[in-house]
């Protein structure tokens, strides 16, 4: 394996008007390089998802029950806001700044609020996880064409950030809104039962994708067909990224496949973590074969915890859901200790953080983070 020579020349930096060479405001090509600058989210008024079978598609079926379909909705308060979250969430801002990152945060934006088009009408849902929402590949801020109704106006929330990012030189790009119309969405979708094929909630009418269902290794890319992106939608970006980039695709045995950093997560040039249950080793794309492939731990489920099937919006397996802050730090939630036990074995630091009470809004560290800026070179992996 070789990982020193660029197979083309770098584009990390610009010249200004008086050609001076100034280093990009945003910057980054995998999820190891050096993190110096990343967006976190924010729970403030956010609001439960409204009832859709889209929501199925990606949230355990126990807890969709309680919230929809077993007098949930009438408990649910309006908004959706958790003190002890709150305090996880600025834990995590103050290791992050105390290892040296900058940190920025979107707007805060009142997602109560009712909003249409011609052919739909929705609330929204929250600003926890802008990596669902952007993708950064290199210098360029890429807006996701997300499926999820409730988070076709969340990236507003991000509007004046970005403006800054691209009036200091960043290019930033919206794939075309798809209109979310209802023949996109299977209302008859129920989660598939253990040794029955895997089904979606969506299907290939529109083009919609989630940032999150992708994971940058340099020249390449690598993503999962999930409920929330399907082959029209990973057709689209790479097409936009042209043949500078590859992207492969990973199957899933998931029966509810939504966001690859819970199934696919890389810990470095040459190694990477896997969800034993969702990813069959002889089925991942042929260039991984000179990789270092690790099996991820089980996940330790916490008493009175939130990383459980019933509590959760998203899979059991957040313990993967970890951010690195280079080659050796990583970040990993403080009582995944079957999790900080196997990092340390892979010949990574883990930083530990509380972050069980985040889970409920959507994710960890990696989906409540976006990283624009990391000290490094692209090039190729493989």
């Amino acid at each position: 394996m070789n990982t020193s020579t660029p197979l083309f020349t770098p584009i990390d930096s610009h010249s200004d008007e008086v050609g001076i060479v100034v280093p990009d405001v945003v910057c980054t090509h995998n999820e190891w390089d050096p993190l110096d600058e990343v967006v976190v989210g924010r729970i403030e008024d956010s609001v439960f998802p409204p009832r859709h079978p889209y929501v199925l598609g990606g949230v355990p079926k126990s807890l969709y029950n309680s919230l929809f379909l077993l007098g949930g909705k009438k408990r649910r308060p309006k908004q959706y806001f958790s003190e002890a979250a709150q305090k996880e969430l600025d834990e995590f801002v103050s290791i992050l700044k105390a290892e040296g990152v900058t940190v920025r945060r979107p707007d805060i934006v009142d997602h109560s609020k009712n909003f249409s088009t011609p052919n739909w009408a929705s609330k929204g849902y929250t600003s926890s996880c802008p990596r669902d929402c952007f993708l950064v590949i290199g210098n360029e801020i890429i807006e996701a064409p997300m499926s999820w109704r409730c988070r076709y106006f969340e990236p507003h929330a991000y509007y004046s950030l970005f403006k800054e990012y691209f009036e200091r030189g960043a290019k930033w790009t919206s794939a075309p809104k798809p209109p979310l119309n209802s023949s996109l969405y299977n209302s008859e979708y129920t989660v598939p039962e253990e040794g029955h094929p895997i089904e979606y909630v969506i299907n290939e009418s529109e083009v919609v994708f989630d940032a999150a269902d992708f994971i940058r290794c340099g020249r390449d890319i690598f993503v999962t067909k999930s409920n929330v992106t399907n082959i029209a939608g990973i057709n689209w970006l790479r097409r936009h990224l042209g043949s500078s980039y590859h992207v492969h695709e990973i199957e899933t045995l998931s029966k509810q496949p939504m966001h690859i950093d819970t199934t696919f997560v890389p810990l470095g040039p040459g190694k990477a973590m896997i969800n034993p249950n969702y990813v069959c080793r002889k089925n991942l794309p042929s260039i991984l074969k000179s990789w270092d492939i690790f099996d991820a731990p089980d996940p330790n489920i916490v008493s009175g915890g939130f990383l459980n099937e019933h509590s959760s919006m998203c899979s059991m397996w957040l313990n993967m859901n970890v951010l690195l802050l280079d080659e050796n730090r990583v970040i990993v939630e403080k009582s995944q200790v079957g999790m900080i036990k196997s990092m340390k074995n892979w010949g990574l630091k883990p930083i530990l953080c509380d972050f069980l009470n985040f889970n409920p809004y959507g994710g960890a560290f990696h989906c409540a983070t976006l990283d624009v800026r990391r000290t490094g070179k692209l090039q190729s992996y493989f």
